[in-house]
């Protein structure tokens, strides 16, 4: 008998998903994230990407050093700042979707599933061309931090508190 691989490609919007760690109180370790996606023995990951705002080219530095090291592509952009006129104040922001939908189409024919770490509504008429491509996508994000048109586009939702404790940073006592 023949195993079939499952060849999966992850994709992790990173300034999403701080926010999304960040309003859940607790935040998930790169490491683990790879482990958890990739402990059927059946899977074969192919591609994992990260999608990252920066300050300057230094900023994040061994944080992206560390990402690299696990084995993702990391990509950058430069944040740009905005004056929000409904606060008043300025915002900071590097819009990286058009980057992520590119990945997704441009390695789509390296795996049969993915697995995006986002909320973002703008996903959604990406995710419906790769369904249509019968590329089975899993989508994680949280409770009230995922649009609803991107959860009903995907074939799968995982809630990161559901899998918090196979993912979650183990946070080192400095005593």
């Amino acid at each position: 008998m023949v195993l079939l691989k499952n060849r999966v490609s992850i994709f992790v919007d990173g300034n999403n998903m701080f926010y999304a760690q960040q309003k859940n109180g607790w935040f998930f370790d790169p490491k683990r994230v790879l482990q958890y996606f990739t402990s059927d023995p059946t899977v074969d990951l192919v591609n994992a990407f990260w999608y990252t705002g920066i300050k300057d080219t230094q900023d994040q530095r061994g944080f992206r050093d560390a990402l690299i090291s696990l084995g993702y592509t990391v990509r950058t952009k430069i944040l740009k700042e905005y004056y929000d006129d409904n606060s008043g104040r300025f915002s900071q922001k590097a819009n990286l979707d058009i980057e992520i939908a590119i990945d997704m189409f441009n390695t789509v024919e390296q795996y049969d599933r993915m697995i995006l770490f986002s909320g973002d509504g703008d996903f959604e008429r990406a995710i419906e061309l790769l369904r249509s491509k019968s590329t089975h996508i899993t989508v994680v994000s949280t409770e009230g931090m995922i649009a609803r048109e991107l959860r009903n586009a995907t074939d799968r939702y995982i809630d990161l508190n559901d899998i918090r404790n196979t993912i979650e940073k183990e946070m080192v006592d400095s005593r």
